[in-house]
């Protein structure tokens, strides 16, 4: 049985995505229960339908802002540093 594990010497977008995502499901499902307004619950519903549409279609607008800002991706740091060599 393989198991995935992304490295963790740095924060590659792979990574960061996963943690916005998990924040923001994170946040808007605590101020739900706070607050009791279902509006919240919106914002969990959009991250989930920007998951599905990165799966499906490979796009991920977050990636894509990321990059913008100058994070790495995991796939653009080994390929330079030539780890990616069999």
């Amino acid at each position: 049985m393989k198991i995935y594990r992304l490295p963790k010497d740095r924060w590659y977008i792979e990574r960061v995505n996963f943690l916005l995502a998990g924040l923001f499901v994170f946040l808007s499902v605590l101020l739900y229960f706070i607050t009791g307004k279902t509006g919240f619950l919106y914002f969990t519903l959009f991250v989930g339908f920007m998951l599905m549409f990165f799966a499906i279609t490979g796009i991920c607008p977050s990636s894509i802002f990321l990059g913008l800002v100058g994070v790495k991706s995991m796939l653009e740091t080994y390929c330079k540093e030539g780890k990616g060599e069999s």
